[in-house]
């Protein structure tokens, strides 16, 4: 198979472990934007860095690591197999998360910043402001913490 080829299968399934990550994380399907000086990618973001992050990982340790892009000819050619999709969709899964992961922990730095700043709530208000996503979580420290 040609090697341009494969690496465009490995991005797609990479690119479908993003899709699938964005569909599993708290944060479901947002657009990207700014809160409070963080930048939350969004979903596209998501399948965007699946797709490079298994493209990388196939192209330093799977088949592709072995291709001569510069070559032509027989010698080109590589085998693709689905243990590699499969590989490459779950490191899409895995990149994506790292994302996820690092945007939702400065989403909720930046609630305990607020929050710390108010005046003290019960236990049963605090309990009710961190259920649901980090991005939630931060709209509810927002507007429902009384000011000090």
């Amino acid at each position: 198979m040609n090697p341009w080829t494969c690496a465009a299968l490995i991005s797609l399934a990479g690119g479908l472990g993003g899709l699938v990550n964005a569909l599993l994380s708290d944060n479901g399907f947002v657009t990207p934007q700014w809160r409070r000086g963080i930048w939350c990618p969004g979903f596209f973001a998501n399948i965007l860095l699946g797709a490079v992050a298994a493209f990388i990982s196939w192209a330093l340790y799977g088949s592709g690591a072995g291709a001569d892009i510069g070559q032509t000819g027989e010698r080109s050619l590589i085998s693709l197999r689905f243990s590699a999709l499969a590989g490459a969709f779950v490191v899409g899964i895995a990149g994506a998360k790292w994302l996820t992961s690092e945007v939702d922990k400065k989403l909720l730095k930046e609630s305990v910043k607020i929050a710390g700043a108010k005046k003290p709530i019960t236990a049963e208000e605090c309990e009710q402001l961190v259920q649901g996503s980090p991005m939630e979580v931060l709209d509810r420290v927002e507007h429902a913490v009384p000011a000090g």
